[in-house]
């Protein structure tokens, strides 16, 4: 069986299409399993970013509770300090009173000492 140069060149070419189809069938099959793949991923990335977003909604409402006890909290102390407010200034006018009155007796002191001296 003699085959021309004709014949040759299409078997080659025939053989040449074969193994370029297989390569190609083999190429698509890898990358369907790395889109497949991918789906899967990004399954579990909305799956995780919803319970995430359930999550945090949950502490968003439990942060928002405490820090509207803590601005109770807060007003109630302040409204105590305003109460005390009154104490201070009377514990403070009691100090002047007793400085006075120290000075009134240091000065009276020294004239009793001074006119006893004087006798």
């Amino acid at each position: 069986m003699n085959m021309t140069g004709s014949e040759l060149a299409a078997l080659i070419a025939a053989i040449a299409f074969a193994i370029l189809a297989i390569a190609l069938i083999y190429l698509i099959f890898k990358i369907a399993g790395v889109v497949s793949d991918l789906n899967n991923t990004v399954d579990e990335v909305n799956n995780s970013l919803n319970v995430i977003t359930k999550d945090a909604d949950h502490l968003l409402i439990e942060i928002e509770g405490l820090l509207n006890k803590t601005n109770i909290t807060l007003d109630d102390v302040n409204g105590k300090l305003g109460l005390t407010t009154p104490l201070f200034k009377a514990v403070g006018d009691l100090g002047e009173s007793v400085s006075k009155l120290n000075e009134s007796t240091v000065r009276l002191t020294e004239k009793v000492a001074g006119t006893a001296g004087k006798k």
